[in-house]
C-alpha cells in the first residue's frame, strides 16, 4: 500500500492512502539503522498489520527537503512575514530566502497583518525590493479577507510550507485558508516583540480543492548548512544575474577588482541592504568554516 506522511508525532507516522484513509504507521527498524528518518511529506510504501494501522517498509526518493521544519517533497515555500506587530525584519526574510533558493524551492511571499499598519512608507519600499527581483507576492489581512482568496489559490495543487518568525500569523492565516481546520493562535508578547509558538508538530493539512499545506513550528533563525561562500551568490537571484559578468571566476564580490556585482552597486542597480545582507551571511558561513577547522 502507498500513501504521503501527512503527520510525525511521539514515534507514529500518520500515512494519507490514495482512498484519502489515514493510517498510524510505525517505520521499521532498518531506517534507523540505515540513518534514515521519515518525513513528513515522504511517499511511503506501508504494510496493514490491523484495522488502520502499519509498518513503514520502504520510503520513496525525495525531490528535496528541510531539515528546520523537517519535511520533503515540497513544492513552494510560504514566507510569512508581518508587516507590524512583530515589524518586518527584512534580514529574516533574506535569511529564509537564502535557503529555499539553495535547496531549489520556489518561494512565495506573504506579508499579514495589512490592517495594522499606518506608515506605509517604509513597507512599500521594502515591498519595491522583492518585486524587482521577481519574487511573488501577497499581501493579506486575516480581519478584512484582503489576499486570502490570491492566496488560496497560489495555494491549489501544489505541497507548501509555510516559515515566518512567531507572532507574524500563520496559524491565523491557515484559519481563514483551512476553515474545516480550527489552529491555536498566540498574541503576540509587546515586551518581547515577537509571538509565542503555537505549533508543536509539522503537519500537512489538506485545502479545499486540492494541495496540502504545512503547518510548522515557529522558528527565527536558519542556519546555513551545505551553503558555501562559492554557492552562497548564487542564492540571491540580483547577483546570480551578475556574476558571470564578473572578471575573476569565484568572486564573491567583496573587494575582487572587476566586480561586476559592485558596478551594479554603484550604479544603484541593485538593493545596498540586500547586498549587505549578503555580506553578512558570507562572514557567517567563512567563520562557521573556521571553527571547524
Amino acid at each position: 500500500m502507498e500513501g504521503r506522511i501527512i503527520k510525525a508525532l511521539a514515534g507514529y507516522y500518520y500515512v494519507f492512502d490514495n482512498e484519502e484513509r489515514i493510517w498510524s504507521c510505525r517505520a521499521r527498524g532498518v531506517f534507523k539503522k540505515q540513518g534514515i528518518q521519515p518525513l513528513v511529506g515522504d511517499v511511503v510504501q506501508f504494510e496493514q498489520v490491523s484495522n488502520q494501522d502499519g509498518w513503514i517498509t520502504n520510503i520513496s526518493p525525495r525531490k528535496n527537503s528541510l531539515q528546520r521544519p523537517p519535511i520533503a517533497n515540497i513544492d513552494q515555500a510560504l514566507l510569512v512575514h508581518a508587516v507590524t506587530e512583530p515589524s518586518f525584519n527584512p534580514l529574516l526574510l533574506d535569511r529564509m530566502l537564502v535557503v529555499v533558493e539553495h535547496i531549489g524551492i520556489v518561494p512565495l511571499l506573504c506579508f499579514t497583518k495589512a490592517d495594522l499598519l499606518e506608515d506605509w512608507q517604509w513597507i512599500k519600499q521594502q515591498f519595491n525590493i522583492y518585486q524587482e527581483l521577481g519574487y511573488q507576492m501577497v499581501l493579506t489581512s486575516a480581519v478584512s479577507g484582503l489576499g486570502i482568496d490570491k492566496l488560496r489559490r497560489a495555494l491549489e495543487g501544489k505541497i507548501t510550507v509555510l516559515a515566518g518568525p512567531s507572532g507574524a500569523g500563520k496559524s491565523t492565516l491557515l484559519n481563514k485558508i483551512c476553515p474545516h481546520v480550527t489552529l491555536e493562535t498566540g498574541a503576540v508578547s509587546k515586551k518581547l516583540g515577537r509571538g509565542k509558538h503555537t505549533t508543536r508538530h509539522v503537519e500537512l493539512l489538506k485545502l479545499s480543492p486540492s494541495g496540502l499545506v504545512a503547518d510548522t513550528p515557529g522558528f527565527s533563525q536558519l542556519d546555513f548548512t551545505n551553503i558555501t561562500e562559492d554557492t552562497l551568490g548564487s542564492t540571491f537571484p540580483e547577483i546570480r544575474r551578475l556574476e558571470q559578468d564578473c572578471k575573476y571566476r569565484g568572486c564573491l564580490h567583496r573587494s575582487e577588482p572587476g566586480c561586476a556585482v559592485k558596478e551594479a552597486l554603484s550604479q544603484h542597480q541593485i538593493s545596498t541592504q540586500r547586498y549587505e545582507h549578503y555580506l553578512q551571511f558570507l562572514n557567517e558561513i567563512e567563520t562557521s568554516r573556521d571553527r571547524k577547522r
